[in-house]
């Protein structure tokens, strides 16, 4: 497209309002479920979608970054629209660009062309919901020229601090932008600064809040054969015996917001007036307002469309013998929680990492977290323009975890040929395992080098 690089940012959405405008503002002609957060937004959303779909909903899914192919951005009906169908919707919305371009005297960039790209598509499909990942932010964000009927907010940490802010009440009232009149929000388990925050919020908007271990939350998980078996307290019941064919705490999580988020959306988003400021009035107190069951699902629909459900590059499993996982954990507390679930879910005698993040991460706070689990680490780099030079990874590498068990490789393919290898070193190949992770393009590049389905 000619835009320039997607994280060179200018917080407005002066310019995506503009477009919309002209293209007669797609982002209105459906129901929108807005998906904020820094960690777990695009675990959350595939799931909503998933429940959705099962539900018998035509949906559109706009979630960020890809994995292999930018279509994966834009899906409808779970499947990224095809190639000519990208091309189409470009070619539409080109003409009107141009003229934002001009009016502006500054170019829409990429992020926003691909958003109205989004919205166009979904409204030409037509679908009948769409499930809408921010970006970055949330108040700035270009998809925030929709109003999301529920807005959902996955756990706040801190990343992309030089555009957010660099404390947890900054992050959190960017990401709270998305949270509008009339809204329901779904708010997963935050700390308390991000909490505050996002209550505020809600109030002061007019929205109501349903609150992960207050109002929802996944009461009990047991490991299971390529997942979990969860029980979720919902927002009008309690689901039992759901399989989700994911790994952790974190996504048991994940899956009970999705779960609330859909209820929320099958109950319908209340409308602003006196009921709704009663609503608000509870909340703000510290009371609980959800209740009855014209929300409730059916818990077989719920069953069946969580274990089709599933997130590329999230804890996945993609080789045996040794085993190899890959993980698109891209800072510390995202790495945290892949750590804590590698830890209680697999059964690692010898774990071997190969890891390769952009310049501008935490790359030291990854890696401390990745220490104690790991016998050895391979240094790479990934295909991003935005990697960290493998060299000067390594160096930052070895002082975390001592010279004699980092390896630099300077091709992704050689460092995951060397750590497979690494872990295979002691010939007890049941207990082995790679792992591979720091960044979603790390994970992108190793599933189209491992020739995983659906990575092309």
């Amino acid at each position: 497209m000619g835009r320039g690089v997607e994280w060179d940012i200018d917080p407005t959405l002066d310019r995506i309002r503009d477009l919309v405008d002209l293209l007669g503002e797609p982002q209105r002609g459906y129901p929108v479920i807005h998906v904020a957060g820094t960690n777990g937004k695009t675990s959350t959303a595939r799931l909503i979608e998933a429940l959705l779909r099962e539900r018998g909903l035509r949906t559109g899914l706009y979630t960020s970054p890809e994995m292999t192919t930018l279509r994966e951005r834009i899906a409808i009906d779970g499947e990224p629209i095809s190639e000519e169908r990208f091309v189409e919707t470009l070619q539409d919305v080109l003409p009107y660009v141009r003229l934002i371009d001009d009016k502006h005297g500054v170019r829409l960039s990429f992020f926003e062309v691909l958003t109205a790209m989004a919205y166009a598509a979904f409204a030409d499909a037509p679908v009948d919901v769409a499930v809408v990942e921010t970006g970055m932010g949330g108040a700035w964000d270009a998809t925030n020229v929709a109003d999301g009927t529920v807005a959902v907010i996955t756990p706040i940490g801190l990343d992309h601090t030089r555009y957010l802010g660099d404390t947890i009440e900054d992050i959190a009232a960017e990401k709270a932008g998305i949270i509008k009149p009339g809204a329901i929000a779904v708010l997963a388990q935050q700390p308390v600064a991000a909490a505050e925050v996002l209550l505020r919020r809600v109030s002061e908007v007019g929205a109501v809040a349903a609150r992960e271990g207050i109002e929802f939350g996944a009461v009990h998980r047991d490991i299971a054969f390529r997942g979990q078996m969860v029980r979720i307290q919902g927002l009008h019941a309690i689901y039992d015996e759901v399989f989700l064919p994911l790994f952790g705490d974190h996504q048991a999580s994940n899956a009970a917001c999705a779960l609330a988020a859909v209820e929320a959306f099958a109950s319908g988003a209340p409308t602003r007036g006196e009921a709704n400021l009663e609503a608000t009035t509870r909340i703000a107190a510290g009371e609980s307002y959800l209740g009855g069951d014209e929300g409730q699902l059916d818990p077989a629909l719920v069953r069946s469309g969580f274990a089709k459900a599933g997130s590329p590059g999230r804890l996945e499993v993609v080789r045996t013998g040794p085993t190899v996982l890959l993980d698109a954990a891209h800072n510390p507390a995202g790495m945290a929680a892949s750590v804590a679930t590698v830890t209680e879910e697999f059964d690692f005698t010898r774990l071997v990492g190969v890891f390769a993040a952009f310049a501008d991460k935490d790359v030291t706070g990854m890696l401390e977290e990745l220490e104690p689990v790991l016998a050895e680490l391979v240094v790479t780099r990934n295909s991003s323009p935005r990697s960290l030079p493998a060299e000067e990874l390594a160096e930052i590498a070895e002082g975390i975890f001592g010279a004699d068990r980092v390896h630099l490789s300077l091709r992704l393919d050689d460092a995951i040929d060397r750590a497979i290898g690494l872990a295979e070193e002691t010939g007890e190949y049941q207990g082995a395992g790679v792992l591979i992770t720091g960044s979603v393009a790390t994970v992108g590049d190793a599933r189209t080098l491992l020739r995983v389905e659906g990575s092309k």
